[in-house]
């Protein structure tokens, strides 16, 4: 075995290193850089959401029949009492203990119910298997009522899922792909009742940011100001923008919202590096800073042969042939000096000081960590 951790490489003139060097040490690793670029803008409807229009969850509690011997066991009890209830309600009385279920399972449906939806809508809806059915594949859900924390019945679910997967078993082997015990059923939802949301008549309407930061709150703000005049948008906090709903939009509200979801912003973000150590994954916000600093990198490689001596003995000397096994270490570390990254001023300069440093992202992972310790790295450190 041979193990190599690459040296660095010095800076600010000292020594330049070989471009296919770089190359070979970007194309190697993980490494993700968020590079800046000039302002830009983006719609106020891609960074927030307007009071009121949300999406709500509704669940059900169903049954999956036509499988192949995929359900649930018949052990699991209540998989046998709600056939036995829908039996009966069919006119067909059959005592719990006397059904078999291997064909049944018992499921929870999911789904996302939107704002303003109508009823007859379709919907998708998500089939996960609440028992010990080993998979749903093949399977059709019986007629589910899906409701809202309110208890009310918002929409109904049934049809054939799409599972996506399998579970092949046999005396010895189980072969399986993906998640066999859950499946989806594309429009399989239709919508009975809409949920209820004020919305005509509203003299104030809230803007919430799905990244809450002050500094956008404020850039929203100024921004609702200059596009709707009267509107006298204010920031309530790190999430929140509140505004006045002048009186020719406050029955007309859906017009207003539209003109609000185009005006372009500029949001503001923490500047952050984010490190994943499992996958070797790093990326670097646009505004992370650096402070200047020298970083000594050493070259350490270890290599690790294995063999096998032999002793034969002499031809008729009655002796047995001899193996021992034979290991070979050596251990050579570089003297590199140290090098320098120079304070920062954008992340561009950042990622051209971290491409000379030839290093890879495993190295980036204790550089950074190391750097912050020192108090040079101006930004939040995050290890997932």
């Amino acid at each position: 075995m041979n193990y190599n951790l690459p040296s660095a490489t010095r800076l600010g003139g000292l020594r330049a290193p070989g471009r296919s060097f770089v190359a070979s040490a970007l194309s190697a690793a993980l490494v993700i850089f968020l590079i800046s670029s000039p302002a830009w803008a983006i719609r106020l409807k891609e960074v927030a959401t307007f009071e009121g229009v949300r999406i709500n969850q509704i669940t059900g509690y169903g049954l999956v029949v036509g499988l192949n011997g995929t359900g649930d066991k018949d052990q699991t009890g209540f998989t046998r009492q709600s056939l036995s209830n829908l039996l009966k309600r069919m006119d067909v009385t059959v005592a719990p203990s006397a059904l078999k279920v291997k064909n049944v399972a018992a499921v929870m449906v999911t789904a996302d119910l939107p704002a303003f939806v109508k009823p007859g809508t379709k919907i998708d809806v998500l089939v996960s298997s609440l028992g010990d059915s080993t998979s749903l594949q093949g399977g059709t859900l019986l007629v589910t009522a899906l409701k809202a924390l309110d208890g009310q019945i918002y929409a109904i679910a049934q049809g054939p899922l799409s599972v996506g997967g399998f579970a092949l078993t046999g005396q010895a082997a189980t072969v399986q792909k993906n998640h066999p015990t859950v499946g989806r059923i594309v429009q399989g939802g239709t919508v009975e009742r809409e949920v209820p949301i004020r919305w005509q008549g509203k003299e104030t309407l809230s803007v919430k940011l799905s990244s809450p930061d002050f500094t956008t709150a404020a850039r929203v703000a100024e921004a609702i100001n200059e596009s709707l005049p009267g509107a006298s948008a204010r920031p309530l906090d790190a999430a929140t923008v509140e505004l006045n709903v002048p009186a020719n939009y406050r029955e007309n509200l859906a017009v207003m919202v539209a003109e609000l979801e185009s005006i372009n912003i500029i949001p503001d973000s923490i500047g952050k590096v984010i490190i994943n150590e499992r996958t070797g994954s790093v990326v670097i916000g646009e505004n992370v800073k650096f402070s200047t600093v020298a970083v000594a990198h050493g070259n350490l490689s270890v290599q690790i042969r294995e063999g096998v001596t032999v002793s034969q003995p002499d031809a008729f000397s009655g002796g047995e042939t001899v193996t021992a096994p034979e290991t070979d270490i050596n251990v050579e570390e570089g003297a590199d000096n140290l090098l320098l990254i120079e304070r920062s001023t954008n992340i561009n300069d950042v990622v051209k000081a971290l491409n000379a440093i030839g290093v890879t992202p495993r190295d980036l992972i204790t550089i950074f960590q190391l750097i912050q310790a020192a108090g040079a790295l101006h930004g939040e450190l995050e290890i997932l």
